[in-house]
């Protein structure tokens, strides 16, 4: 029904799909995050980012189940990649499967929002003036 991961893998958008195609669900979203070459002015080389993996993985699971009883979500595929990524590289990719598109609309940004700001992950920016921990929220 739910899959969550950690990776230091590149995200697979065919595997989210995969995992969320359901016969029962005529809407899938995805959100894909990416790493952008810019933030607040500067040049952002590269982003480092460092997961509690395990806690971090009972979180994904706790927003996923969030995510079906709040919208009526039949599938959440949540993935983290951890280590440093270059722009454009995807560092979250979210699927959800629901029977209808306003439904999987809402329980995909529900998922990431959610993600954001309770998850044990932490994202480290480096640019041509140094490096700086960023808040995720």
């Amino acid at each position: 029904m739910d899959k969550v991961l950690i990776t230091t893998r590149p995200l697979s958008l065919e595997a989210s799909r995969s995992a969320v195609t359901r016969p029962d669900c005529g809407g899938l979203c995805f959100f894909l995050g990416t790493v952008r070459n810019t933030n607040e002015g500067k040049r952002v080389t590269r982003i480092s980012y460092t997961a509690f993996r395990d806690m971090a993985l009972k979180t994904f699971r706790k927003i996923a189940a969030e995510s079906r009883a709040k919208f009526g979500a039949r599938a959440v595929y949540i993935a983290h990649r951890t280590g440093m990524l270059r722009p454009p590289d995807a560092s979250v990719l979210i699927a959800v499967a629901a029977p209808h598109r306003a439904e999987a609309f809402a329980a995909c940004r529900h998922a990431i929002e959610r993600l954001k700001k309770i998850s044990p992950i932490w994202k480290e920016e480096f640019t041509a003036r140094g490096k700086a921990w960023v808040n995720r929220g």
